[in-house]
């Protein structure tokens, strides 16, 4: 066949074989590839829980239940792209800014390849780094960020780097078209009325999940697409979605979004132009029976390979 499929589960069963991510063959030479699955097991900028380090296991493994045809999208994306699994960044647990060099120059391979990364992470300090390898290539890209928290703060205990900072700095290093940057289910206490200061000098949009719950998907998918242009990197954070769904997160917020809210979500996204993602914060260790929140994952990522599938 044309595009590297995953193994056939009436042959193999679903719990056997090295974990790959829906069983897709594990490939190091990214020559032709249209997608690279890359893990980036870091959580060296989390400021709570941790433990999202563990998360490309986790959800690699969770990930062999997929089948490979979605009817919501209607697609096929092992016959429209040649996606395979790109293996993990070998990341330094300790010292941020030596990781970000690391991660920007495994996403760089990825994309000098002519492949769109599809990054697990890992926290969502890892962004950063990923978007400056993308802007190298694309210029300023649009982005479109799921998330309970903006993650624009500009430091952390006098340090520029964790997870709370990395679209502040994507922004100011001119990674990021803040006219074209929308979030989506921002929630929870903050620190104070200044919190958007930043997004309303710089022209950034967000939905609050206020916003999303009574205005509802479909609206809120128009409200998305009317922001965004041109080159597009999706950020996913797990902890978007309410805890109840998806538990096994650092910093969990209460009030998010459904799993089916995120699916639909996701899909809404279908024909953008999309040259690179992220899912990040899957923490297994607080993750609950049955491993949903790596599950839940999983599925995200397989829309988001759907979307992209359905602009071929």
């Amino acid at each position: 066949m044309d595009h590297p499929q995953p193994r056939s589960s009436f042959v193999s069963p679903r719990f056997a074989q090295p974990a790959t991510f829906m069983r897709l063959p594990h490939r190091e030479d990214l020559a032709g590839v249209d997608v690279a699955i890359v893990g980036v097991p870091y959580d060296g900028g989390t400021s709570y829980r941790v433990g999202s380090r563990h998360g490309p296991r986790a959800i690699r493994d969770q990930s062999s239940l997929i089948r490979t045809y979605s009817y919501f999208q209607d697609v096929a994306p092992f016959g429209r792209l040649t996606v395979v699994d790109a293996g993990d960044i070998d990341v330094p647990p300790v010292g941020i800014e030596q990781a970000y060099a690391v991660i920007e120059a495994g996403i760089g391979r990825v994309l000098a390849a002519g492949a769109a990364p599809m990054a697990v992470g890992g926290d969502h300090s890892i962004s950063l780094p990923i978007l400056r390898a993308v802007a190298k290539r694309h210029g300023p890209v649009g982005l479109v960020q799921f998330d309970s928290h903006i993650d624009t703060w500009p430091e952390y205990f006098g340090g520029k780097y964790f997870h709370g900072s990395s679209f502040y700095w994507a922004v100011e290093e001119g990674l990021v078209d803040p006219t074209r940057f929308v979030q989506v289910g921002i929630r929870g206490p903050g620190y104070g009325p200044d919190d958007f200061d930043f997004h309303r000098e710089k022209g950034i949009t967000v939905i609050l999940i206020d916003q999303v719950k009574a205005e509802g998907v479909d609206r809120t998918i128009d409200a998305v697409r009317r922001v965004l242009s041109g080159p597009t990197y999706v950020s996913f954070d797990i902890d978007a979605v309410d805890p109840a769904y998806a538990p096994g997160t650092g910093t969990p917020e209460v009030g998010g979004l459904t799993s089916h809210e995120a699916q639909r979500l996701l899909r809404g996204l279908a024909g953008l132009p999309i040259v690179g993602c992220d899912l990040v914060e899957v923490s297994p260790a607080f993750d609950g029976p049955g491993q949903i929140t790596a599950l839940l994952a999983a599925n995200l990522l397989f829309e988001l390979l759907c979307v992209m599938a359905k602009r071929i």
